[in-house]
């Protein structure tokens, strides 16, 4: 049974259905991409009325229908380094738990100002070593995974349980940078580890009552097939496209986070 806050809308219309799955369509392919696609989601979601902790348990039952194919597709294609990203996971992991335990209620309005500050700083990387981003570099993505880089890692799950919007823009950064893998090769594991950590943040949200199944349902149908034409794209069209698309995605956040452009 649907919630009190969304009953006066009717959920089985078409209308309202093709909203829902057409929102989870552009999300899971710009999330894809690079991340921050679950901002569609969480608007429409506020339109039909849904308060912000339900809305971010909901839209995890959509990513988890979203990645389990992607993975197995960048697998599939020797895309994906499964070993590293089970060791990069666990902190991730680790992280997420925590993140979606503390992090709930807590107002995030001079946080988004911060994180529209770093995604502008990224931006700048994207144009300063465009080469990085869509060659990698070798030499770090063949070594262990150290210390420092489980902390980092560890970081970004506790934002990734706290709210999930633009995870995965962080995930790639320190993917690219700090792991040394090519943009593509960044988004099969970033998929991975997203496979991996976000059912445990999922089972909190459905423990604390703060899913709405239905529409979670809906949004991770079109989630899956925007996500996997992304992956399709990314694939065939290699890192040099998506970093254009990750720096088209990183313009527009960072407005958005700034109050600059509403959408």
């Amino acid at each position: 049974m649907l919630s009190d806050y969304i009953v006066q809308f009717d959920i089985y219309s078409w209308q309202i259905i093709s909203l829902i799955f057409f929102a989870g369509f552009f999300a899971g392919f710009i999330n894809t991409f690079a991340g921050s696609g679950t901002a569609i989601n969480y608007f429409l979601f506020a339109i039909l009325g849904i308060p912000m902790n339900v809305a971010s348990g909901t839209v995890r039952l959509g990513v988890i229908m979203q990645v389990i194919p992607i993975s197995y597709n960048f697998y599939k294609k020797g895309e994906l380094d499964i070993v590293k990203g089970i060791y990069i996971s666990i902190p991730v992991t680790l992280g997420a738990i925590l993140g979606a335990e503390i992090a709930v209620n807590i107002d995030i309005g001079a946080f988004e100002k911060l994180i529209g500050g770093v995604l502008l700083v990224m931006l700048f990387f994207l144009f300063y070593k465009p080469d990085r981003w869509i060659e990698g570099k070798k030499v770090l993505s063949t070594r262990k995974v150290t210390i420092g880089h489980l902390l980092i890692y560890f970081v970004l799950g506790i934002y990734g349980g706290f709210l999930h919007i633009g995870f995965g823009i962080f995930m790639i950064a320190a993917l690219v940078w700090v792991s040394g893998y090519d943009l593509v090769k960044a988004m099969a594991i970033k998929i991975f580890v997203v496979l991996i950590y976000t059912p445990f943040v999922f089972l909190i949200f459905v423990l604390h009552d703060q899913v709405e199944f239905l529409i979670g349902f809906i949004t991770g149908l079109g989630n899956l097939v925007g996500g996997l034409l992304a992956a399709s794209m990314a694939i065939k069209w290699g890192a040099g496209f998506v970093r254009w698309i990750l720096i088209t995605v990183l313009l527009v956040f960072s407005l958005k986070l700034f109050g600059i452009i509403n959408f």
